[in-house]
């Protein structure tokens, strides 16, 4: 199976997403009642995502254009999978199977349910254009174990705690290890109401647990935070889903109790805080003098993922990452094609 059968094979996968098929449609369903964090809303999100951004065929032989992909030698890839939002393993998958090599996959058990089926079609759609022999070739390319053991290189997605795991087990094999991140946004107070409104989203979507969500603001002395309160009432209704409201009065209880200054609408609590990481449901801010000084901290932030503002990503972009926005800043196809 040659570099175009792929990518084929890949915009086919694609096309598959859109077509919001009763089959497609039943799995959805099934990965929201495994895991209650994945509501439809956000399924569809990130499935839609992949299937514009990452399946398009264009995009896919644009991408694959730049590295000098070759399949005479192809290793064995293990690929640790997160599962804080809908399908959020896509990226290194999609990596490995394009440039050949196997994928040895471990799911997470919070989200196997939608990268399971979407193997499984991949392997029905190349049944319906490969010669035998090549659906055997697929086969191989892509499998699902528990233990990842006997691979020659490994890409792995966890907490920080579990990072320091992955390195000791690792260590002797070419890896990529990604570990905790987080994104913040920069406000100057110019910001229109559709702008705060497309922050509301930065912030809120797959309820705040994605390295590309915005869990810190920065803001210039002063600012007026009741036009961000009601931008952000859009996802009031955040109230309704238990996960998070426990969430949210676990956090609003804390800081009555411990008499700290607050503020809140129904979805989201603001804390002035110096740390870039928030728990669910809370959005800390700090605030500034001198922009110029805030852009030369991010620069040194390890943890930071991205960055919402005029003058960075634009606002609501956050959770709409392309096949170049790499996680953690490491290209994961450079690292493949050069093992």
């Amino acid at each position: 199976m040659n570099l175009q059968m792929r990518i084929d094979l890949s915009a086919q996968l694609g096309e598959y997403i859109l077509s919001n098929s009763a089959e497609w449609q039943e799995t959805k369903h099934k990965a929201s009642l495994t895991n209650p964090w994945f509501t439809p809303e956000f399924i569809d999100l990130a499935a839609g995502n992949i299937a514009n951004k990452f399946l398009d065929k264009q995009k896919l032989e644009s991408w694959a254009s730049f590295y000098r992909i070759e399949t005479t030698d192809p290793k064995k890839i293990g690929v640790v999978m997160a599962g804080n939002i809908p399908l959020v393993g896509f990226h290194d998958f999609l990596s490995v199977f394009i440039s050949g090599h196997k994928a040895i996959i471990k799911a997470s058990s919070k989200d196997e349910v939608l990268i399971k089926h979407l193997v499984q079609k991949l392997t029905e759609l190349s049944t319906n254009r490969q010669t035998p022999s090549e659906n055997k070739e697929l086969n191989e390319l892509i499998v699902f174990q528990e233990m990842l053991r006997g691979c020659d290189a490994y890409i792995a997605t966890g907490s920080n705690n579990s990072a320091r795991y992955f390195e000791y087990y690792f260590k002797k094999y070419p890896h990529i290890i990604r570990r905790n991140r987080t994104s913040v946004a920069v406000l100057d107070g110019n910001e229109t109401t559709a702008e705060l409104e497309k922050l509301a989203d930065d912030v809120h979507l797959y309820f705040g647990m994605g390295c590309r969500n915005v869990t810190k603001i920065f803001v210039p002395k002063g600012y007026d935070f009741m036009p961000m309160l009601s931008a952000f009432k859009k996802y009031d209704h955040f109230k309704d889903h238990n996960k998070y409201k426990n969430n949210y009065d676990y956090n609003l209880a804390l800081h009555i109790l411990n008499g700290k200054y607050y503020m809140a609408n129904e979805s989201i609590i603001l804390l002035e805080n110096p740390s870039i990481f928030s728990p669910i449901s809370q959005l800390n801010y700090e605030f500034y003098t001198d922009k110029k000084m805030v852009a030369e901290s991010l620069r040194t932030l390890n943890d930071l993922q991205c960055a919402v503002g005029h003058d960075y990503i634009p606002f609501g972009q956050a959770q709409l990452p392309s096949l170049t926005d790499h996680a953690d800043g490491i290209d994961t196809m450079n690292f493949l094609t050069k093992l």
